[in-house]
């Protein structure tokens, strides 16, 4: 079970052929993401500093990264002095474990949830499900992908891929309300009334973290529609799963990312609800509180110089906003939880490129670089795609034919042997269907019948 929902089951190329040719996703792809980066880049030009911003972004995170175990041991001290327990998971099927047996312990079988993207990697609620446990989704977007049984294709905006049309028709037949119109406020209400009910009656939730200081232990949510501020309050146990790179050494590195993520994501000044918790207080809020370290291959692209910057990742959903493969193909297409330029080189990362399906993610972009442009962490995307996508066995079989080429042009002799015999190779090659794949997303040039050498030799 390691790896969880990161795991395609298809290839990016096949799937990419189907979402193509559903003309209302990417018509409310279009939209949405376009009114996304509008909104964003307002928000984002009201500050001169926004530069500088990223750059100590992408330090701070830098150097919690470097000096990840001694972070990670300091939060562990530090949440537990404050009343919290600790686990270390390594990998989907622990950390899955842990969950249920905390909930049972308490006799839960149902458990609130707020909008948690680690929880979906590792699967959390078809596999609490075994246990007898089910898992409710607090969170509106989350909720809608839920209750239609789909899978989120988007990081911030999970059921980006509906209209509110679609999803009025799934509420009233899943909620067993009617509602008189399509309009937010009356969606938005359909799914208050159906939740609050959870909310006062569950007692176990468990959440995400966006953030986790080694210095207090404090841990840190941003949401927009109060959902997780229920779930953190209410609830006797909270349970939190946490991806072992959002720790941060000190208090103060906050400051910086409640600047630049909410200006990424939601294209907002500041988020409307930031929660912070520091273990446990007596009379105030939940009576137990544990903290899940998950790793899950992340250790694994730690120790990778190139690809380890992958892991500055603050999930603003930036990227996929401005991405024109994500824009035409969806969420669904890559076949993971991670979506878009940050899930094609997080998902081969974390499962490793010899996966059969996840190797072909690299390739799922243009490289025009507008993902590296708007990360708030400064993840060069780009680079990170073109030294995975050295790592697959089709780019190192090019790169041996093309160095082959590179050969044969330097030798005048060979050279001239090699074209006269390119001609009958490239008809062979093709018919044989050998060019399969590579001649699928490039044109080989005509091969002329007469070489410039053959014309030369015989003009006079």
């Amino acid at each position: 079970m390691s790896g969880g929902g990161i795991r395609p089951l298809h290839s990016f190329t096949d799937e990419a052929r189907k979402t193509l040719k559903n003309r209302q996703l990417r018509a409310n792809l279009g939209f949405a993401t376009n009114t996304i980066c509008d909104k964003r880049q307002r928000a984002v030009d009201e500050l001169e500093d926004w530069e500088s911003l990223r750059g100590d972004a992408a330090a701070i995170k830098d150097e919690a990264l470097a000096n990840l175990a001694e972070n990670l041991v300091k939060l562990e001290a530090s949440v537990e002095a404050a009343g919290g327990k600790v686990y270390w998971a390594r990998d989907a099927k622990e950390a899955v474990e842990l969950v249920a047996k905390i909930s049972l312990a308490h006799g839960a079988s149902e458990v609130i949830k707020v909008k948690s993207i680690t929880s979906d990697e590792i699967e959390l609620n078809s596999s609490l499900a075994g246990y007898g446990i089910s898992a409710i989704e607090t969170d509106l977007a989350e909720l809608i992908c839920q209750l239609a049984e789909d899978a989120p294709s988007h990081i911030l905006v999970p059921a980006i891929h509906k209209n509110r049309t679609e999803i009025r028709e799934l509420f009233e037949r899943t909620l067993g309300v009617t509602l008189e119109s399509n309009e937010p406020r009356v969606l938005a209400e359909a799914a208050r009334l159906y939740l609050r009910h959870k909310f006062l009656t569950t007692s176990v939730a468990v959440s995400g973290a966006n953030f986790a200081v080694a210095e207090t232990g404090t841990v840190a949510i941003v949401e927009s529609e109060g959902n997780g501020r229920m779930c953190l309050t209410l609830p006797k146990v909270l349970i939190t799963m946490m991806g072992i790179e959002k720790v941060l050494p000190q208090w103060q590195d906050v400051a910086t990312f409640l600047k630049v993520l909410p200006r990424s994501s939601t294209a907002e000044r500041m988020n409307p609800y930031t929660s912070m918790w520091t273990g446990i207080h007596r009379g105030d809020g939940p009576e137990e509180f544990h903290l899940i370290l998950l790793d899950n291959g992340r250790t694994h692209v730690l120790a990778d110089q190139t690809g380890r910057q992958t892991l500055r990742c603050i999930r603003c959903s930036a990227c996929l906003n401005v991405c024109p493969v994500y824009q035409r193909v969806g969420g669904h297409a890559y076949g993971s939880v991670y979506p878009g330029p940050i899930g094609a080189i997080l998902t081969p990362q974390l499962l490793g490129m010899e996966h059969e399906q996840a190797n072909t993610l690299p390739f799922a972009s243009t490289l025009c670089g507008a993902c590296y442009e708007v990360c708030p962490v400064k993840i060069n995307i780009p680079e990170v795609l073109a030294y995975l996508r050295g790592k697959t066995d089709k780019e190192l079989s090019e790169s041996v034919v093309m160095k082959t080429i590179a050969h044969a042009m330097l030798m005048p002799r060979l050279f001239s042997i090699g074209l006269r015999a390119s001609r009958l190779g490239k008809s062979v090659a093709s018919g044989l269907g050998l060019l399969r794949g590579w001649a699928d997303s490039r044109e080989l040039p005509d091969i002329p019948e007469q070489s410039f050498r053959d014309w030369w030799r015989n003009r006079g």
